[in-house]
């Protein structure tokens, strides 16, 4: 499957629900009340992208790569962050809603810690969240 390399695009109220997200690169993106939920990720690098009003719930997330991204307004239920690239593994989240969800990598064959050092999780809702073992310093 051809990976697709996309910089600078924003995406408003797209059903990727409908249409499958790319796989590939996605640089300085902006997902605007799109919405996401079940869809699958896996594989897919997003460097400096922000999603504002998405919905996000049950995506799979297997060796996604989230390099500074901004999560804003999203519903993010039963996402498995654990399984995502750790390498340069950086979010923040504003007023988001990541109930149900899991930053832990305990399932792993490599068990690698996820480093959550300096993770804003301003004004946002986490009910029932695992961090097992991650990195909260």
């Amino acid at each position: 499957m051809k990976q697709v390399f996309i910089e600078e695009k924003t995406f408003d109220k797209i059903d990727f629900t409908q249409k499958s997200l790319s796989k590939g690169e996605y640089e300085y993106c902006k997902f605007i009340n799109c919405n996401l939920s079940k869809s699958d990720l896996s594989d897919i690098k997003f460097l400096e992208c922000e999603f504002s009003g998405c919905n996000l719930s049950l995506v799979s997330l297997n060796r996604t790569s989230f390099k500074e991204i901004k999560f804003k307004d999203c519903k993010m239920l039963g996402l498995n962050f654990g399984n995502c690239d750790k390498f340069g593994f950086a979010v923040y989240f504003d007023t988001c809603i990541l109930n149900h969800s899991s930053f832990s990598d305990i399932t792993s064959p490599m068990k690698q810690r996820v480093r959550l050092r300096q993770t804003v999780f301003k004004n946002s809702q986490l009910q029932e969240v695992d961090f097992t073992e991650c990195d909260l310093t």
